[in-house]
């Protein structure tokens, strides 16, 4: 009852300060704009803490879990809300963007194999039937917390691999919105595509009725949809969908190991955002993110956070070999034992900086499964970018929790560092998609532990 009465109160809270605020707005000086601000607490949030936040903006959400405020303010407020007795560490809504880097459109589907990036972390060999560990992700949840997924989505994915009952929408956010609200259904009416990509890549998908492996097929997917159908949204978006996750792993699923996948990012690093993966760390969630598509210019963040398992984009140098062979992504055989000298960086990947951690590569460079350029026609393309990279690790953290569904984050990250292949800073001759070739070089800041291995890592989970 308490509880109930509680939420109520801070409903109302909510409300009162945001009609005050109202009441009381100040015409706009001209270079003070409106943005979002993400608020952490050092107490408990309380109706009297909401109403005075409510005096220096409208308050527009609140995440109890982990003692959260999002605020509409001036940017001229920032400091003094900082100053504040009981504020721990207030910023601007971060941006975050989840996109490939490059698209190129795949042709002749005759025979749906397996695919090379799922050969080159080891889960499958050429052919098929040709699963190469003893797991498949059974009894293992992995929330997809992206753009959503396609109206079509019953075309690429059987239904009962896609949990519906947990699956939902956040939107808002950002200084013109602010407010983080929940919004039925929307999660299956993505127009973007790339949450669609991503998920392919952990569970599979039916390319044009051939079914095409996943990292983990068996396990369920959670669509958490917190970006927008530009692919891009805010770090109080991404906060709120990740403490949804960590609730989830706290109530109907305490039983079932729990992955969060984040293909997605920006260049800060968000106090609330950092609560919210703390906050799902305490509750039993691994979570694994995308290094980011800035090269030289440092990770994204959450990846770049440190009890976050990040993920650079890797490359084989058989990509589009011999020239003209389209099929080449299931054709070719990903030779084994894996060998450093075959992969490569990809360029768009981005490098550690001073303060960044960066945990292991996987593939990301050219990397098929659905994606859609025109509303309801069901098409398949080429994808690169860390976005593509982050499900394979994903999925091999779900084959690892499965075998031990007691694994911690930390020793999840432990685990795949530890059993990586080490990548060592070099250059490789490869071949694009237009029959030319060029030098791809990268440093020891590019690579983390190396190359991430669903056998090796399985091998070394207790």
């Amino acid at each position: 009852m308490k509880r109930t009465l509680w939420s109520v109160l801070l409903v109302l809270a909510l409300a009162l300060s945001s009609l005050a605020t109202l009441g009381a707005a100040p015409p706009a000086p001209k270079g003070d704009p409106m943005i979002g601000i993400n608020v952490l607490l050092k107490t408990e949030v309380t109706p009297s803490v909401l109403n005075d936040l409510g005096q220096y903006g409208k308050v527009r959400d609140v995440i109890t879990e982990i003692k959260a405020v999002t605020l509409q303010a001036r940017a001229s407020q920032l400091p003094l809300i900082r100053s504040l007795p009981y504020v721990a560490a207030a910023n601007p809504d971060a941006e975050r963007q989840g996109a490939p880097v490059d698209t190129v459109a795949v042709e002749d589907f005759a025979n749906g194999l397996s695919t090379w990036d799922l050969d080159a972390i080891n889960v499958t060999d050429v052919g098929f039937n040709n699963r190469q560990v003893a797991y498949d992700g059974s009894g293992v949840y992995v929330a997809v917390l992206d753009t959503g997924l396609l109206d079509s989505w019953r075309q690429y994915f059987p239904e009962e691999r896609i949990a519906t009952e947990y699956a939902i929408s956040f939107g808002g956010g950002g200084g013109e919105m602010g407010f983080v609200s929940t919004q039925p259904n929307k999660w299956e009416h993505d127009q973007n595509s790339h949450g669609t990509h991503v998920t392919s890549t952990i569970i599979g998908y039916s390319l044009r009725g051939t079914p095409v492996n996943g990292v983990a097929p068996k396990a369920k997917i959670i669509p958490v949809k917190v970006l927008n159908q530009n692919g891009s949204g805010w770090s109080s978006v991404v906060a709120r969908g990740i403490v949804y996750v960590a609730d989830l792993k706290a109530g109907p699923l305490a039983n079932y190991p729990v992955v969060i996948n984040m293909s997605l990012g920006g260049p800060e690093l968000d106090t609330v955002e950092k609560a919210a993966i703390d906050y799902a760390i305490s509750k039993g969630v691994i979570l694994v993110a995308s290094a980011g598509n800035s090269g030289e210019a440092g990770m994204g963040y959450p990846g770049a956070y440190e009890p976050v398992i990040s993920v650079a984009a890797s490359g084989w140098v058989g990509e589009w070999t011999p020239v003209g062979n389209r099929a080449w992504w299931y054709n070719l055989n990903v030779p084994d034992p894996t060998n450093a000298n075959d992969y490569y960086i990809t360029d768009f990947s981005s490098r550690a900086l001073p303060g960044q951690d960066l945990d292991v590569a996987a593939p990301g460079s050219w990397v098929v499964g659905p994606y859609q350029l025109q509303s309801g026609k069901i098409s398949y393309y080429f994808l690169g970018g860390t976005s593509m990279a982050s499900p394979h690790v994903a999925g091999i953290v779900a084959l690892m929790a499965q075998k031990n569904p007691a694994l911690t984050a930390a020793q999840a990250e432990s685990i795949l560092t530890s059993s990586a292949i080490p990548l060592p800073a070099d250059c490789r001759n490869i071949y694009t998609p237009y029959g030319t070739t060029e030098n791809v070089c990268w440093g020891a800041d590019a690579t983390g532990a190396g190359l991430a291995t669903a056998d090796a890592a399985l091998a070394a989970t207790p």
